[in-house]
């Protein structure tokens, strides 16, 4: 009898009782529950891109152009760049970042290739010795990415959605593909569970997780631990 009210309350609780402490919390039913979903949920994230970096525009480029300064002090030449990235769908396109190793980093990294502790594709030096100052605070701080927001109000990404990768399309393994399902962003799941420290294809399974969930409580949740993951500086590139 007492097992029998015991599974009963069992079933009345699991709508609503907390999370078992070894359930990541953005697989918890609370975060992908069905807040704006589909069409609605589309049309109102890129209406929150659009007013965000509106109303946000003038600090950031005021910051922008410190962080220009300092780069240029510390290393002169160009302050930013673009690469060719895959976005929604698989369509390429220009993003933008600012400039954080030296000139030359590009021709370096055949000279450092034994020193890579990622599987390839993924390229990763500790300590890379290509890396600038300024640039080890800019990517620490993630302030190398705040030129992406002229890729979101191009409409090229979002503030919150997978990374966008260097990869073109073809070098995806089929079961990677449904990340490409949704608009890039500036930060997303895996930004906030491990940024730098997960491999390419632990980064891939995050980011389908959230192609297959996405609702904008999820959103909402990945942008406020994102500022803790900024600010804690864990698994900075």
């Amino acid at each position: 009898m007492i097992e029998s009210l015991t599974a009963d309350y069992s079933v009345l609780l699991k709508g609503w009782a907390p999370a078992a402490p070894t359930v990541p919390w953005y697989e918890r039913e609370t975060l992908i529950g069905p807040l704006l979903t589909g069409d609605r949920y589309t049309r109102a994230k890129r209406a929150f891109d659009v007013i965000a970096v509106g109303l946000l525009l003038i600090p950031i480029l005021l910051m922008l152009a410190l962080c220009a300064v300092a780069i240029w002090l510390e290393s002169p030449g160009r302050v930013y760049f673009t690469q060719w990235r895959t976005g929604q769908y698989g369509r390429r396109f220009r993003m933008y970042k600012l400039r954080t190793m030296v000139p030359n980093a590009e021709e370096l990294k055949a000279q450092y290739a034994h020193l890579n502790v990622l599987t390839p594709p993924d390229f990763k030096i500790p300590d890379d010795p290509r890396i600038t100052r300024v640039g080890r605070f800019l990517r620490r701080t993630s302030l190398d990415e705040l030129p992406q927001v002229i890729n979101v109000l191009l409409g090229e990404m979002s503030l919150v959605g997978p990374r966008p990768t260097s990869f073109v399309p073809e070098s995806y393994s089929p079961w990677q593909w449904e990340r490409l399902a949704g608009m890039p962003g500036l930060t997303g799941l895996w930004q906030v569970v491990g940024r730098a420290d997960l491999d390419f294809r632990d980064r891939c399974r995050l980011d389908v997780f959230y192609a297959r969930h996405f609702c904008l409580r999820l959103d909402m949740e990945i942008m406020i631990r994102t500022v803790g993951a900024v600010f804690s500086g864990r698994g900075a590139a």
